[in-house]
């Protein structure tokens, strides 16, 4: 019988193997030995246990050096399959993601937190979940789980988004608890921003020791924060949110409670509301739809609308300057939808004031780029949450800390390694 103690062991030992399989794309058994510092006898026997799964393939065989070319191992893609769904507060975006991280199909449609029924969005959502799935000719028993994100501030108690303006009715609702029973699928709810790093690190664009932020911008501004691929996610879960960063003393009221918010200056929102008063004409009845043309008006240099995007700019840097700071990041990554229509009118001004005053710009660059996934980077990031608890069981207490619902096992609260989210129900 195994014991607790092994159970673990071999646990962490998938991970390690899995997690340098998906990162190499394909690479020998003693390559893997090297680049995770197992012992070839360890490495052999959970091979041995993730090809039996299905969860990693012998894939090919290594150009020749003289002697017998070596077995090249690589995922098993089609083997396992999430949804990730970003639940924003006028849209809902999915994408199916096989085993390494490949988005095979996506959907968005208009309508989310914006309802007065949540439980109407549930099962909306759980209907969009099967169409998505079986469109590809999956059925959901291929799916390891859905992963759920949504703009913050959420509790990881409870998993119940708190009071932002626009989700007041959702406030006590066990949104959770509903999908997972909706859909018969485990479920993981995570913060967008977070959810963006993390898919930001699942697609390689990363080194593995970086200390990075995905600084997120869709209906509000967070960030989320990883460190060798650890998440920083706070108490509670709400670490990262620089949109709550003062960046106006004795400015506008923010909903949180503060005042001259990065928010009440520099999101979407408030972008709009300043070129309204400028008398931009802005096309479109929704936020995002403005705010793309006022950044097109931008673009096309408009005086009024350039001034208004050049202040965003420079509060958006100001916030990212202090993250930077206290962080020592080396890695920033604009993203979100916001960035994805506006993004070259936010970057110039966070590169330059970091290339001068960034307090440690004398021990190492910080590099500030686009996403090239901008848009639906909050739900591929949804996916790779639920894919790492396949790849990354739990093996600490540390690191990233998620709500997971299980339709046979109910709620529960777990932490995980290395941006891994834990295993629990949704590893199954």
């Amino acid at each position: 019988m195994a014991t607790r103690s092994s159970s673990t062991a071999l646990a962490a030992h998938r991970a390690l193997l899995l997690d340098g399989i998906r990162a190499a794309g394909q690479i020998s058994r003693a390559a893997l030995a090297r680049r995770t510092g197992l012992n070839a006898a360890t490495v052999t026997v959970v091979v041995r246990g993730l090809i039996n799964d299905g969860l990693i393939v012998e894939s090919g065989r290594a150009a020749s050096t003289g002697g017998k070319p070596a077995v090249l191992l690589s995922l098993g893609i089609e083997s396992r399959f999430a949804v990730g769904v970003h639940l924003d507060h006028t849209a809902t975006t999915y994408v199916l993601a096989d085993l390494s991280g490949h988005v095979v199909a996506r959907w968005s449609r208009r309508g989310g937190t914006d309802t007065q029924d949540p439980q109407q969005v549930v099962q909306r959502m759980a209907a969009d979940v099967t169409a998505l799935v079986t469109q590809v000719g999956l059925t959901l028993e291929r799916l390891t789980g859905v992963g759920l994100v949504s703009p913050g501030p959420a509790t990881t108690a409870t998993g119940i988004a708190l009071s932002t303006p626009e989700m007041q009715p959702w406030i006590e609702f066990p949104l959770v608890d509903a999908l997972a029973a909706a859909t018969g699928l485990p479920v993981v709810l995570g913060n967008d921003a977070t959810a963006a790093a993390i898919g930001e690190f699942w697609a390689g664009a990363l080194d593995p020791t970086s200390v990075f932020a995905a600084v997120y911008m869709g209906t509000g501004i967070g960030a989320g924060i990883l460190a060798s691929g650890h998440p920083i996610v706070g108490a509670s879960g709400n670490a990262g949110e620089i949109g709550h960063i003062c960046v106006v003393r004795n400015g506008l009221p923010c909903w949180c409670g503060s005042n001259g918010c990065l928010e009440t200056v520099a999101s979407a929102g408030a972008i709009v509301q300043a070129a309204q008063r400028a008398g931009c004409d802005l096309s479109g009845a929704l936020i995002d739809e403005q705010f793309a043309a006022a950044a097109r008006a931008a673009m096309n240099g408009h005086p009024a609308a350039a001034r208004i995007f050049d202040r965003a700019a420079d509060d958006v840097a100001v916030a990212v300057h202090t993250l930077t700071n206290i962080l020592d990041l080396d890695q920033v990554i604009l993203t979100g939808p916001a960035f994805a229509v506006a993004g070259p009118l936010f970057l110039p001004a966070i590169q330059q004031r970091l290339e001068q005053t960034f307090f440690a710009r004398g021990a190492h660059p910080v590099t500030v780029s686009i996403s090239s996934n901008a848009t639906d980077a909050a739900a591929t990031g949804a996916a790779a949450m639920v894919l790492q608890s396949e790849l990354a069981p739990q093996s600490s207490a540390s690191g990233l800390s998620l709500i997971i619902s299980d339709p046979d096992r109910g709620i529960s609260a777990g932490g995980s390694s290395a941006g891994a989210v834990p295993e629990a129900a949704a590893a199954k």
